[in-house]
């Protein structure tokens, strides 16, 4: 048999039996097989008329409760990608002093069952866990069943009686039985069928010792291959619940955000008029990208921009003739969304630069925003998806006092058919154009339902597909998105500036939220320029986008992060000249090296520091999981430290163990002391470990106490692998 200290590598995975693992909490292996194997007596089924009458559920025979995780009660499904570890738990006990058992049942999307064996972690609270992960995509389910031992029953009552010489030749002889049942009850491989066959003759051998004939039913073989595959009675099934297992990129990933029309904009000298960039000048950028180690290009919208209340610079009302408007201002005669913009190219340029990105890595993201210009073609095509004010005019979009003239709202709720199927239709379009990733702007201001709706009709045909809500809203609407289907979530990280913000809300984030709720970092975006990045210069640029880079497994960059653009329009906490009603020309092809720290004159460059963050996140797999993050202490609260270690994944990497240690004041270098959870890492209290930096290359021989000096003078944050001596 397999060690019990490590996972097994199963050495044929086309085997159904193979194609899900799991780990027991106490590090022993997790034996999983095909329900065929393991059926045995249910529970009997009892009249449930009297009870629906007030109102109850039959408990089951052995009480199966608190299955966990359990999104809303069971209501929703429970997400993970491929090769995700994540605890099944649940609370199972019955009557008197029989021993109880409980499995863990998964079912694959091909409808195939595999038992994998619970751990009884609490004896007094009947508290039962396992790690679980799929190995592939698709529609599963896991349920947890109570189950009678009658073999645990026998081997504890035997083990006692013989010893004290009570009923020995009554005992034996009930195990005997016991064990031919499990023998001939039970589907077994002719060797297994042998070693039980063997056990029973001993066991009523009445030549041997007695002690030699109880060894012989409860030796380790015979222990091992019951737990692996039992004889199991009354088994008692809790309520199915649904499990969505996706692609890593739903997970894990690092997004870079542009908008296509400044990507090779020039501005020409003596008029000031400006060239747009298009789908090929922005094609040019992508081994940049690339280049940086990003996974994600994401395009803000690419449609023909109103003219009618069209915006001007910083979001006036007076746009002049060459002002290019907010690309959020979807739709024109050329067009609406299923349209390009003239200016960018045609559908050929597009999928080109569709190509190029796959080329070279990277998939394309695509911001869906689902509000019309004025003049977008449904207005006069179909005037019902918008709400009609008493004075016969659209309502144009507001966040009061925000008003946005140049945007009409769609209302779902005056024809939902067909402004459904319509927008179906759109996505539909991009897919079939090799988009597979779609950013949502502001879904919160359109139904729930509705995107319930919409993510599951994609996914009948387009499983790949991936969601990312952008909704910066109440925690309610923002959880609720994440159930119903969206992926991804950007997040409240922009705003959570302090070690005790962040720990409590990554804490928040890393717990019950992670089995439906991905959290997505963004530092800045195109509309957030938060006071900390406004005046905390190149170090607070440097040390959140480290932090978003590390925290969790998927952050974004806003194109002109690397220059440390922080300079804001006054009385909002977004970059002023905002790219959203211009064109930027950033010349890339100006970027040296960055140099100088604090507020240090010139051309910044943060690039190298950004490829850096996503060369690391590569190569050390504890980085790619949100769940197996822990905090440790430092002295100076300004001092955020946590740790991940692998583990998130079936694949042995619990040995590759990160530590981050970052200073959050931008403006003051500063030393502490921390204190590592040793446990945590793998470690005992009084071991050490070697300490090197994946930013410096430094390395030191570190503790459970250690002393760090970080801050503006130098780099404000330490990412450290952590070695065994």
């Amino acid at each position: 048999m397999e060690p019990t200290d490590r996972l097994h590598e199963p050495e044929d995975r086309s085997d159904p039996r193979n194609l899900v693992h799991c780990r027991l909490g106490t590090g022993s292996v997790g034996h999983v097989t095909e329900r065929h194997a393991t059926e045995a007596t249910p529970a009997t089924p009892i009249d449930r008329h009297s009870l629906t009458l007030v109102g109850q559920t039959p408990i089951g025979r052995i009480p199966v409760q608190s299955v966990s995780p359990a999104v809303d009660g069971g209501l929703r499904p429970t997400k993970s990608v491929v090769n995700e570890l994540f605890p099944l738990t649940a609370t199972v006990f019955r009557e008197g002093h029989d021993a109880v058992n409980a499995t863990a049942v998964l079912t694959d999307p091909d409808g195939t069952e595999h038992h994998v064996r619970m751990h009884l972690v609490n004896p007094g609270l009947n508290h039962w866990r396992t790690e679980v992960y799929a190995d592939r995509p698709g529609v599963w389910s896991y349920r947890v069943e109570g189950w009678s031992d009658p073999y645990g029953t026998w081997r504890h009552d035997a083990t006692i009686k013989v010893e004290a010489g009570v009923d020995v030749e009554l005992m034996l002889e009930e195990g005997a039985r016991v064990l031919e049942r499990a023998r001939t009850e039970v589907d077994r491989s002719p060797e297994q069928d042998t070693l039980l066959t063997d056990a029973v003759t001993a066991l009523r051998d009445t030549d041997r010792p007695v002690k030699a004939r109880l060894a012989a039913g409860t030796g380790p073989d015979v222990v091992e291959l019951l737990q692996a595959a039992p004889l199991r009675d009354m088994v008692s099934p809790s309520a199915d619940h649904a499990w969505w297992v996706e692609r890593p990129l739903a997970l894990t990933g690092a997004w870079y955000e542009i908008f296509p029309r400044s990507e090779g904009a020039t501005q020409d000298p003596t008029t000031g008029l400006w060239t747009s960039g298009t789908f090929t000048t922005a094609a040019e950028r992508l081994p940049a990208i690339a280049g940086m180690g990003f996974d994600v290009v994401y395009l803000t919208p690419v449609h023909p921009i109103g003219r009618i209340n069209r915006k001007g610079r910083n979001n006036t009302l007076d746009a002049q003739e060459h002002d290019p408007g907010s690309p959020y201002a979807i739709g024109a005669e050329e067009g609406g969304h299923d349209a390009l913009h003239p200016e960018l190219g045609d559908w050929d340029d597009f999928d080109a630069f569709v190509a190029r990105a796959g080329e070279l890595g990277l998939e394309v993201a695509l911001d869906l925003a689902l509000q019309a210009a004025p003049d977008h073609p449904w207005v006069t095509e179909h005037p019902e998806f918008f709400t009609t004010r008493a004075d016969g005019t659209i309502a144009y979009a507001e966040n009061p006092p925000k008003k946005y003239q140049d945007i009409y709202p769609l209302n779902f709720d005056n024809d939902p058919a067909a402004i459904y199927a319509e927008v179906r239709r759109v996505v539909q379009v991009w897919i079939d154009h090799g988009v597979k990733v779609f950013r949502v702007d502001n879904p919160h201001t359109k139904p729930v339902e509705f995107w319930q709706w919409l993510i599951a009709d994609v996914a009948v045909d387009h499983p790949d597909v991936i969601w990312l809500a952008e909704a910066f809203t109440k925690p309610a609407m923002m959880h609720t998105l994440a159930k119903v289907g969206f992926q991804q979530s950007y997040t409240y990280y922009a705003w959570r500036n302090s070690a005790y913000e962040l720990r409590e809300y990554v804490t928040e984030l890393a717990g019950d939220a992670a089995t439906y709720m991905r959290p997505s970092f963004w530092p800045t975006t195109h509309d957030i320029l938060t006071p900390y990045m406004q005046y905390g210069g190149p170090t607070a640029f440097i040390l959140r986008a480290a932090l978003a880079a590390t925290l969790v497994p998927t952050y974004g960059i806003y194109t002109g992060y690397e220059h440390c653009e922080h300079v804001a329009r006054p009385g909002a906490e977004e970059h002023v000249d905002n790219e959203k009603y211009e064109f930027k020309n950033r010349r890339w092809d100006l970027d040296g090296e960055w140099e100088g720290t604090g507020e240090a004159q010139g051309r910044r460059n943060l690039a190298p520091f950004l490829t850096r963050f996503n060369q690391i996140r590569r190569e050390h797999p504890a980085l790619h999981w949100l769940r197996n993050i822990h905090f440790h202490a430092a002295d100076d609260e300004n001092f955020l430290v946590f740790s991940k270690r692998g583990g998130g994944a079936h694949d042995g990497s619990d040995q590759d163990v990160i530590i981050v240690v970052a200073n959050l004041d931008p403006h003051s270098t500063r030393d502490t002391h921390v204190h590592l959870d040793m446990p945590a890492l793998g470690l005992g209290w009084h071991d050490g470990f070697v300490a090197q930096d994946l930013l410096t290359g430094d390395q030191w021989q570190w503790s459970a106490h250690n002393y760090v000096r970080l801050g503006a003078e130098g780099l404000p944050v330490h990412i450290i692998h952590a070695r065994r001596f």
